[in-house]
């Protein structure tokens, strides 16, 4: 029971955890067989929950030459040529100074963890395919607070600290209008009593002790969008040189039968871009099975449209749909182009047998 006429201010002090998740493309493939058996980096013991399927065990290893007092309580490796890292920062603090100082806490370790995925990358860059520090980065941060169940309950805790806790996960520092508070807290679910989670779309809020087998979820989340982001921006560099014609200019050799087909052509490398982010896609949408989990299934159901990687699959199918459809183009002018040079060599080819046939009935003929 929550002890009555005890007043709960707005200075209350809760005691808690920030955590920070922190990922980054850094490449298109990476060999985790090659870096684990290398010795180059240390590696750590990894559990994953058992929603997650065998294809998506990344590698979690030892942060090389880690600096004091390091917040990094997690470092993994992704074969898709990904690196997240995790910040866990303890507080003993009021809501409405982690609101006032949630910005510079946010900053600091954004400034952090480029260090940090910096220093993996150096260590294992000769084994990734195309390595490249760092060509996009996500991230997203989770409030923990340990419930008071004798102190304040769920519904004191939305009453008095609400618009607090919106506009935290907002990253303001002025309380919201009453409209986006509200919007913001309507999705508000819990599993037990006395457990809250506000799930919004850069910061979610957790009054929950125990939270350790979810976070694995807003890790997952925050890698998906980021790799959706990064395809996104892949293919629009495609549909670019598509716009401005360059994929026109298809190299002669391809158009030779028999050479052509031995030879990398545009067609070739969009085939092969469409295939390598269909799989990653398809394998990153799958890669959580949730049967018989109701709890789970509406939080990583709320992540997914928070975070809007439905939006961003979508705009990544669209694209690879172009891009298949320029793709048949291509191959279809090319097959028709082949098609007619080998009508020509075979004109050419009788043109010449019906010549040296006339050359030797004019030389027997002579004789």
């Amino acid at each position: 029971m929550v002890e009555q006429g005890k007043s709960i201010t707005e200075n209350h002090l809760f005691s808690g955890n920030i955590f920070i998740f922190h990922a980054f493309d850094v490449g298109e493939d990476i060999n985790l067989e090659k870096i684990r058996h290398s010795g180059i980096i240390t590696p750590r013991s990894i559990s994953l929950p058992k929603y997650f399927k065998n294809y998506h065990i990344p590698l979690a290893v030892e942060l090389p030459n880690p600096p004091a007092n390091n917040h990094c309580i997690s470092a993994k490796i992704h074969n898709f040529g990904s690196i997240s890292l995790t910040y866990k920062i303890p507080f003993t603090d009021s809501l409405n100074n982690i609101r006032k100082n949630l910005e510079k806490i946010d900053d600091y370790f954004q400034e952090q963890s480029v260090v940090d995925a910096q220093s993996i990358f150096q260590h294992i860059n000769s084994m990734i395919l195309n390595p490249k520090f760092f060509q996009m980065t996500s991230s997203y941060v989770v409030i923990q607070v340990d419930p008071e169940p004798n102190v304040i309950d769920t519904v004191q805790l939305k009453e008095n600290f609400g618009s607090l806790i919106a506009s935290t996960l907002r990253f303001e520092t002025e309380n919201l209008s009453e409209f986006q508070k509200n919007e913001i807290l309507a999705s508000a679910i819990g599993y037990f009593r006395g457990d809250l989670m506000v799930i919004d779309t850069e910061a979610s809020f957790l009054y929950d002790a125990e939270y350790e087998e979810i976070l694995d979820f807003f890790e997952f989340a925050n890698i998906q969008q980021l790799e959706l982001r990064y395809f996104d921006r892949v293919l629009d560099q495609q549909l670019n040189i598509i716009y401005e014609d360059k994929v026109r200019s298809v190299p002669f050799s391809s158009y030779l039968p028999f050479i052509g087909m031995s030879t990398k052509s545009t067609v070739d490398e969009l085939g092969k871009l469409k295939v390598d982010i269909s799989v990653i896609t398809e394998r990153l949408e799958g890669s959580i099975k949730l049967g018989g989990e109701p709890y789970f299934s509406e939080l990583y159901a709320l992540l997914v449209d928070k975070l809007d990687l439905k939006g961003w699959q979508e705009a990544v199918d669209k694209k690879l749909s172009i891009i298949l459809d320029v793709r048949s183009v291509l191959q279809n002018k090319t097959d028709a182009i082949r098609e007619d040079l080998l009508t020509v060599l075979i004109i050419i080819l009788i043109f010449i047998e019906l010549v040296v046939g006339l050359l030797n009935y004019a030389t027997a003929g002579h004789h």
